[in-house]
């Protein structure tokens, strides 16, 4: 999808947030995934062009980073962490219950286009071992029949609200527009960080600290 005047204008409001302009490619690529849902080569381009940088400056961020996709994911991008907590805790047994109930694997979308896959090698949420994440939200202490019944709930439309955030689960192109720094009007709601994530600051406090 080309961009629009709509779209320039964002852009161009991104980049000011910055005193070096090159320092908006992220939000910039963010902003394109919000588009076309993946970074197409005519996104590089124009994000180049408006940096007045080279393509392959802009190529190499949007290839090191993997939320960054160059291929199109689903509308519910489903991440399961098999890194080592997560995976004794369960995660290896979540994966090879939902690859197999959706049909797909690692870095595959479903035939409808609702729900894709991959492999997270850790989602930063170890205390709720073990997570999955759908679009970059929170799905904690889950089991092998609480994502099969997630990733249903996504593809028919109702996703199953995240654990911890916002009360409902947006799209992975909304959620796209979030990371380029876009508002939803959303980070109030639910809960940022529960009583696991607290213990140590709450043990802290009560022996004396700040």
């Amino acid at each position: 999808m080309p961009f629009t005047s709509e779209h320039e204008a964002i852009m161009d409001t991104i980049i000011a947030r910055y005193p070096r302009s090159r320092s908006a490619i992220m939000p910039l690529l963010h902003l394109a995934q919000s588009v076309d849902g993946y970074v197409t080569p005519a996104a590089i381009e124009k994000i180049a062009a408006k940096l007045d940088l080279a393509t392959a400056e802009v190529t190499a961020v949007s290839t090191f980073y993997t939320q960054y996709k160059s291929k199109p994911v689903g509308e519910y991008h489903v991440g399961v962490c098999i890194n080592t907590l997560c995976a004794v805790m369960g995660g290896d047994a979540i994966y090879e219950s939902v690859t197999e109930h959706l049909g797909i694997n690692n870095h595959e979308t479903t035939s409808d286009g609702k729900v894709s896959l991959e492999r997270i090698e850790c989602n930063a949420a170890c205390d709720y071992a073990p997570v999955v994440m759908v679009n970059w939200e929170f799905y904690d202490n889950q089991t092998p029949q609480s994502v099969r019944d997630l990733v249903d709930s996504a593809r028919a439309g109702t996703p199953t609200a995240p654990t911890r955030g916002p009360k409902t689960l947006r799209t992975w192109k909304q959620n796209s527009a979030v990371l380029a720094g876009i508002s939803d009007g959303l980070a109030g709601e639910g809960v940022s960080a529960g009583e696991a994530s607290k213990l140590g600051l709450n043990i802290a406090t009560g022996k004396g600290g700040k």
